[in-house]
């Protein structure tokens, strides 16, 4: 996982879930524009999640 994303994710949450689909970057695009915070923490779980799927 990589430092820089981690930080994009809390500046600017859909560009660090731009790996995604579509759907996902317009969901946390929205959570985005309704206030910070829920687009911080989808953005955060997936990351968690993909980092997860990973190991796996």
């Amino acid at each position: 996982m990589d430092i820089r994303r981690w930080i994009l994710a809390f500046i600017l949450p859909p560009a660090a879930v731009t790996n995604k689909e579509a759907g996902t970057i317009m969901l946390t695009g929205l959570l985005t524009l309704l206030g910070w915070l829920p687009g911080v923490a989808l953005a955060v779980f997936m990351m968690l999640q993909e980092k997860r799927q990973a190991s796996a």
